[in-house]
């Protein structure tokens, strides 16, 4: 299982002239933004649904209030100006959108004037995106209540990239004929040895102790690369990368129990 050439290259700056968030940078000073630029948002946008909706329910709107501002919000980004605010010495895509969300959600009058669904942007329905990729994570509903509306943002970001490295993770061992190898180990990819049976694995998979330890080391080490892969998509540069991933994992942290 080793790292395609897009991942494996993911600490060259040669590589973010390509990343989604670079390209979307690139054409931020257009008069016309091109068609890759847009596409490249509109995926950015589409990963960052949950973080979005997350925050927008904290600030005290209903479920079904919070689907269409969020619905609304990135109709608002992808046809709006967002790409002129662009700014490269922001660097993060997610400091730049939770910005935008701050300022969408204190302006009254931008929202009234935001294009509704069913406009020329056509996005993925609200139910369907949530069957294509329901969330692992959970927060309490304490936390819920308690943390500010940033912190969930933060930990529904950082969860959000996660899950999607484990899906592209999954997809690969699909692909490849290993997927119920993937869905026994796929449990253990962040857990710590002592914690690890490697005896029932072993007997799960029909292969050695050896053969379990090697399978689960690849198998990390190629989450690793898709999930700084992820992260890259959202930077600006291969300097920013580590910086984010450290974020990532505070977030993360902060959500365990």
């Amino acid at each position: 299982m080793k790292a395609d050439a897009a991942t494996a290259g993911a600490s060259d700056p040669n590589r973010f002239a390509t990343t989604r968030w670079s390209v979307v940078l690139s054409c931020a000073n257009s008069v016309t933004t091109g068609d890759k630029a847009r596409q490249a948002l509109a995926e950015l946008c589409r990963i960052y649904w949950r973080p979005i909706f997350a925050f927008i329910c904290r600030r005290g709107y209903t479920v079904p209030d919070a689907q269409d501002l969020t619905q609304d919000f990135f109709l608002m980004v992808l046809e709006g100006n967002l790409l002129l605010l662009a700014d490269p010495r922001r660097g993060r895509f997610r400091s730049l959108l939770l910005k935008a969300l701050q300022n969408f959600l204190n302006d009254n009058h931008q929202r009234c004037q935001t294009q509704k669904r069913g406009g020329n942007v056509h996005f993925i329905q609200w139910n369907d995106w949530m069957a294509e990729r329901p969330s692992q994570l959970s927060i309490p509903d304490r936390e819920l209540q308690s943390w500010p509306a940033e912190k969930i943002f933060d930990l529904r970001w950082a969860a959000t990239l996660a899950e999607q490295a484990l899906h592209r993770l999954a997809d690969e061992c699909e692909n490849r004929g290993r997927r119920r190898m993937f869905n026994v180990l796929s449990k253990y990819l962040t857990a710590e040895r002592p914690e690890i049976s490697y005896a029932n694995i072993s007997n799960l998979l029909g292969v050695s102790q050896d053969a379990v330890k090697r399978l689960l080391h690849h198998l990390r080490e190629r989450y690793r690369a898709i999930l700084r892969d992820e992260v890259a998509q959202t930077v600006e540069s291969a300097a920013e990368v580590d910086d984010e991933i450290r974020y990532l994992c505070a977030a993360l942290a902060a959500g365990m129990p």
